[in-house]
Formats: C-alpha cells, sequence, structure tokens
C-alpha cells in the first residue's frame, strides 16, 4: 500500500458534546486509590482517629507513611512491574523488521498516553513525553519496515465531558510531520479508554483489509491492550518500551522520587485494571 508524505490521515467523526457518562468517575476513584492520594488518605485517617484512639491512629498514620515512601521508590514500581504484570519482551533493535515481516504485519499502531493541552514554547497542545516517546518508537518502526503507521488516542475519560478540549491523535499528527520520521495514515481521536483504542482503530483498519499489527505501547501497558486489539479480531505483534527498569544507584533507587511515583501508579492502575477486567 503506497502511502504518501502529504496525505492526511484517515480519522473517524469530529468528536461532539455527550451527556456525562458515569465512566468519567473512574479517573477521580481512581486517583483516590492510586498513589499518592491513596496512602496520604490513610494518613489523613489515621490522624481523626488518634482523637480517639491514639495508638491505632497513630499506627494507620505510620503506616501511611511507609506506604507512600515506598509506593514512591522506583526499586518498587520495578520490583512490582515483575511481580504483578505479565511478561512482555522487546523487540531487538537489530531484528524487529525481520519479526515484522516474520509475523505478516501490515501495520504499526502506537497508542496514546497523554497530552499537554498547552506548551508555551511550540504552537498549540503537544503530546506528552509518554505519548511523544510511543510515536516516535512506532514511526521509527514503520520507516524501517515501509509499513503504514496509525495512531489511537482521543481524550481519556479526564476531559470526555469537554468537546472542545486538545486530543492525542492531532498532536502526534503534527509531531511526526516536523520530525518527518513517518506520515499517519490512521488516526483515532475519540477513544477515552484502551478498549475504545481498539475499536475505534480496528473500525478503521478494517476498511483497508488490515489484520495484523504491530502495537506499541508502553510495556506495563502492553498486557491490557494486546487483550483489547485481540479482542478486535486483529492479530497482534507486541511492540513494547517504556520498561520500568532502575534507573539510578541502588541506594537512590530505594529513595522516594517522581518517576518512581509515576511508574508505580501506572504497575498498579495496570494491575488492578487487568483484575477488573477493564
Amino acid at each position: 500500500m503506497a502511502i504518501h508524505e502529504n496525505a492526511r490521515p484517515v480519522s473517524i467523526a469530529p468528536r461532539t458534546a455527550l451527556p456525562m457518562n458515569p465512566a468519567e468517575w473512574r479517573p477521580i476513584l481512581s486517583t483516590l486509590v492510586l498513589p499518592p492520594a491513596g496512602p496520604l488518605l490513610l494518613i489523613a485517617f489515621g490522624w481523626l482517629l488518634a482523637r480517639r484512639r491514639r495508638a491505632a491512629g497513630r499506627a494507620l498514620g505510620l503506616a501511611g507513611l511507609v506506604l507512600l515512601w515506598l509506593l514512591s521508590s522506583n526499586a518498587v514500581a520495578v520490583r512490582l512491574s515483575d511481580l504483578l504484570l505479565p511478561a512482555v519482551a522487546a523487540l531487538p533493535p537489530g531484528e524487529a523488521v525481520a519479526r515484522l515481516q516474520a509475523h505478516r504485519v501490515q501495520a504499526v499502531i502506537a497508542l496514546g498516553g497523554g497530552l499537554y493541552p498547552r506548551v508555551p514554547e511550540l504552537e498549540g497542545p503537544q503530546p506528552s513525553s509518554q505519548t511523544g516517546t510511543r510515536a516516535l518508537y512506532g514511526a521509527w518502526l514503520a520507516r524501517e519496515s515501509g509499513l503504514p503507521l496509525g495512531f489511537a488516542g482521543g481524550i481519556g475519560w479526564a476531559n470526555a465531558g469537554e468537546a472542545e478540549h486538545p486530543d492525542e491523535a492531532d498532536a502526534v499528527a503534527r509531531l511526526l510531520a516536523r520530525t518527518g520520521l513517518a506520515p499517519l495514515r490512521w488516526a483515532d481521536s475519540q477513544s477515552r479508554d484502551t478498549i475504545e483504542n481498539a475499536q475505534n482503530m480496528a473500525a478503521l483498519l478494517r476498511r483497508d483489509g488490515i489484520e495484523r499489527i504491530a502495537l506499541v505501547t508502553s510495556a506495563w501497558h502492553m498486557p491490557r491492550a494486546v487483550r483489547a486489539f485481540e479482542a478486535t479480531g486483529l492479530t497482534v505483534l507486541p511492540a513494547p518500551m517504556g520498561f520500568a527498569v532502575p534507573l539510578q544507584r541502588p541506594v537512590l533507587e530505594w529513595l522516594p522520587s517522581t518517576h518512581g511515583l509515576t511508574n508505580t501508579s501506572a504497575v498498579v492502575r495496570e494491575w488492578l485494571a487487568l483484575r477488573l477486567g477493564r
């Protein structure tokens, strides 16, 4: 299939304002359960309990502090990823194209993972670091293999009620146009979660007879993403990236950090989503 550099990506119909969906409460509920809010609420409950039952309240508050420390360390994030999530293996760089050819892959599909609505130093919304790295890795695979590229990423449930909120697909299309790595052939700008990523993208791919894809997303997100895309009837070759790995000296890995907290939250969220069938 010939894909021209200036071709506009095929996408689904523009989004319109929708009535409140109960699923829009998911970001609020998950935020309250996951770190740091979960441990902080435990500490607050311990402080309140200490007014009547001092020993129990202090014990609960201390447990919350210890839990917050541990869940903010990258060492715990790496260990939880190994223990809680199914293992996935990266495509070796020197063998990636051969693997795609061996599995008769017809397209590379990257998934979104967030958006910066306003970036003062650049014009318009921009992909988050997670979305950008997924898109760039997918574009690299597409360029090296000569396969067409698709991207699935709308606005997520956190912004689902805002009809004018920018979407990830448009930001990624502009990012790839600037880099010149590979053009987007398909773009899903409406999806609010992984299941809708799969359903919307599968509908676009079927129009062009695509049945076998290489799927690009973060390693911790890959098991759930593969399950969602295979449920649509597509055959999926995982192409994971963004693994939870040690980043610093061992002693620093056990200290609280923003990247440790981010990784732990992602791992725990995925574990819960897999358990709940989401």
